[in-house]
């Protein structure tokens, strides 16, 4: 998929990525949710499909961070406040910590809803807000978006599938 560059590109690919992953994490055996033997996001470790989805669906809560903040008029910390880029590894330690009490089916809710406020968001955005100026060094808000949406909705289809090859999930 081409990378988008105006907002009905950008809301295709969040849906199509999107609803490719959720046909895939809806397959997931309950018990099998819980286990740590899925390629994880730094190099050499495992995590589990929990945490996969954790880890989306902290991001998605963070992209409405920085558009809310962006709304307001106010800084945004990008990442996240207290962490830098280089530290995305410690960032991920804390969103699977931070999302582990959550049940897998309300994860699933959950990551389904914050990705339609995304898309909501989006919706009322025009190609010029979303495309013509830099929003982060020179990245323009639509690709800081698409980069923590569904880029990695695309990028946790390709993990989970190879998984579910490999654990003879259908």
């Amino acid at each position: 998929m081409t990378i988008p560059a105006t907002r009905q590109e950008l809301l295709d690919a969040i849906e199509i990525n999107f609803e490719r992953l959720a046909k895939d994490l809806r397959t997931v055996p309950a018990p099998k949710t819980r286990e740590e033997t899925l390629d994880g996001h730094a190099k050499g470790t495992e995590m589990s499909v929990h945490n996969l989805v954790s880890y989306l669906l902290a991001w998605n809560n963070l992209v409405l961070k920085w558009v809310e903040r962006d709304g307001r008029g106010e800084l945004i910390d990008f990442p996240e406040t207290g962490f830098n880029w280089n530290q995305l590894g410690e960032l991920a330690q804390k969103f699977y910590a931070d999302f582990d009490p959550v049940p897998f089916d309300q994860l699933l809710k959950d990551l389904e809803i914050a990705k339609q406020k995304i898309v909501n968001f989006i919706s009322r955005q025009s190609d010029e807000k979303l495309y013509g100026a830099p929003w982060y060094g020179k990245h323009a808000m639509g690709r800081m978006i698409q980069l923590n949406t569904s880029s990695p909705y695309a990028n946790a289809r390709t993990r989970l599938r190879k998984w579910k090859r490999q654990n003879e999930i259908a």
